[in-house]
């Protein structure tokens, strides 16, 4: 159960239960040793009171009743609290006197003699006292009883013992508190360690410091333990930045300067395509065909690399809705039976034409790529609450559950692409809305797909103030 329990409770309850362990056995040694000293000083009182009784009264015995009494002796007034006197006849054990309500202690075996009866301590001793009316003189013996209830030492007792309970009760709780108020302050280094990787884990920013106790201990150790991971992962961000920061930059320089000799290759294999007859004719038409789409990936390449090198081409308002009639227009031609329907209102952004029309571009040919013939897609552009929503939908299948989540990353393919695709489409629509402070999502449309692109609108220019006429 205490695996479950947090670590500080677990460090205050242990301490709690050594303390109430320890308090216990002292209690115990305590109990023992009080009671024992209460019961002792009781039996000792009892003893140290008869034995005054005896010698310091002047008893005197009256044979005159029958049967004789004790005179001139007030027993209650010299008894102590709760205390109980009788005197008996040594012989037959009758009562020659005794306090009021005296219980009945019965006949000693013998004289002296300790016992406890009926609830009280009894202490017996023998006794002489002078006799009245009797021919003969001397004096008579007589045994004297003194006694006292045992409840008396028992409460006392009985009080030790709750005293010493509170005691060791207190003293377990007040070491509960007190261990999780030590716990919370020795702990308290773990919590800012603690605080400063969350922080770390929020920001994502491993250069950050961790707090370093000014104590030498386990828990300084681990402040440098971590301090040190935290540099090596940020040398080794640093590193992989630097690596993927060459990549980029590779892959951009590589495709930019592969579209010069992909441009001259495509003018040579239009041409020969033009001029050659026959099976020359048709390899020419084939590379050509080959040649198109590697300048095509060549293209997106150097996009995407620009936008992960954050290169972007220059800015400037341009309407989206005319952007998206264009790109329409250029894959009419390849419908292939699809019916594209195109709706556009006025939305201007501030943005890159040339990437604004591979985005719409891309959107569109995706639902045709990826949908039977005979379907239709829907391509609509307005402006909605300060935004520029550019929305592609078809009538297909939609896209599969297991590709949902990884839709816009890079050389993900559907399973209904006819092998015509990179797999970069949407990785490029999902870059060029970001470069524009943007977003895109795959929204639900039932049966289809639809994707919802979102730019901030371009702000109106407002008009200019009419000039004023000149003085004349």
């Amino acid at each position: 159960m205490l695996d479950r329990v947090a670590i500080r409770w677990r460090l205050a309850l242990t301490s709690a239960g050594l303390t109430l362990l320890i308090l216990s056995v002292f209690a115990v040694g305590v109990y023992q040793t009080t009671t024992a000293r209460i019961r002792a000083d009781f039996n000792n009182e009892i003893a140290a009171s008869v034995d005054k009784l005896r010698d310091g009264l002047d008893l005197t015995l009256d044979f005159r009743h029958q049967p004789p009494v004790i005179v001139n002796t007030p027993l209650d007034i010299v008894a102590s609290k709760n205390a109980a006197i009788r005197i008996l006849n040594p012989t037959d054990g009758s009562i020659f006197a005794e306090t009021d309500k005296a219980p009945n202690l019965g006949r000693p075996p013998h004289v002296p003699s300790t016992a406890t009866v009926a609830g009280y301590r009894v202490e017996a001793r023998l006794a002489a006292v002078h006799p009245t009316g009797l021919r003969r003189g001397g004096s008579v013996t007589v045994v004297i009883q003194y006694a006292r209830p045992i409840k008396d030492v028992e409460a006392t007792v009985d009080r030790v013992r709750l005293f010493l309970l509170l005691g060791v009760l207190l003293g377990g709780g007040m070491a509960l508190v007190a261990g999780l108020i030590l716990a919370r302050r020795a702990m308290s280094p773990i919590t800012e360690l603690t605080s400063a990787a969350r922080t770390i884990a929020a920001t994502r920013d491993p250069s950050r410091h961790v707090p370093v106790p000014r104590t030498d201990d386990e828990v300084a150790e681990l402040a440098r333990t971590l301090q040190e991971m935290l540099d090596s992962l940020e040398a080794s961000r640093e590193e992989t930045e630097a690596t993927l920061s060459r990549q980029r930059q590779f892959v951009a320089d590589a495709s930019h300067e592969l579209r010069t000799p992909l441009t001259s290759i495509l003018a040579n294999l239009e041409l020969l395509a033009e001029v050659l007859d026959g099976e020359r004719g048709e390899a020419a038409r084939s590379a050509l065909r080959s040649s198109q789409r590697m300048r095509r990936l060549v293209g997106d390449l150097l996009l995407l690399a620009r936008a992960d090198a954050n290169r972007h081409q220059p800015h400037g308002p341009t309407d989206l809705g005319r952007v998206l009639v264009e790109a329409a227009a250029e894959l009419g031609p390849m419908a292939e039976g699809h019916e594209l329907i195109v709706e556009t209102d006025e939305a201007v952004v501030d943005g890159a034409r040339d990437e604004l029309y591979r985005m719409a571009l891309n959107l569109m040919e995706n639902a045709l790529r990826h949908t039977p013939a005979g379907t239709r897609a829907r391509a609509r552009v307005a402006a909605e609450n300060g935004e520029v929503v550019l929305s592609v939908q078809d009538d297909g299948p939609g896209v599969p559950p297991e590709l949902r989540e990884r839709i816009f990353e890079r050389f993900v393919r559907g399973t209904g692409d006819r092998g015509s695709s990179s797999g970069l489409g949407l990785s490029i629509v999902r870059a060029v809305a970001e470069a524009h402070g943007g977003t895109v999502e795959l929204a639900d449309a039932g049966p289809g797909a639809r994707f919802v692109v979102r730019l901030p609108r371009a702000p109106v220019a407002s008009p200019a103030p009419p000039a004023e006429p000149a003085p004349v």
